[in-house]
């Protein structure tokens, strides 16, 4: 098999820095900034780097890929989250796999908190 592994996921955004940043704080890890067009995270937590990738238009649409969280207290880390400058969208829900909460980055980008 040729493939050794996923590398990095690659987010589009408007500013790698200030994503980076924020991504960072999610998962407690520095921002990385190679310049304006290009930041990323390596955490322990992540496994995968998390990469930020300038691009000229602003997010008008959903995800087609977003990111699930595990989380061990869901109303806690949705309150920090949003104090980071994330959204919450609606309240906790809970299907078969268990609860989430559905947030969205400073750019408009969901992920999930899950449990």
């Amino acid at each position: 098999m040729a493939v050794r592994s996923l590398l990095e996921i690659v987010v589009d955004c408007r500013d790698p820095a200030t994503l980076a940043g924020f991504w960072g704080a999610v998962f407690g890890t520095p921002a990385q900034v190679r310049d304006p067009s290009w930041a990323w995270i390596e955490s322990p937590a992540t496994r995968t780097r998390i990469a930020f990738q300038r691009v000229p238009e602003a997010k008008v649409v959903k995800n087609r890929v977003h990111l699930d969280v595990e989380v061990d207290d869901i109303p806690a880390e949705r309150d920090r989250l949003l104090g980071l400058g994330a959204v919450a969208v609606g309240e906790e829900v809970e299907d078969e796999l268990g609860p989430f909460q559905v947030m969205l980055d400073p750019e408009g980008n969901e992920f999930c908190l899950v449990r």
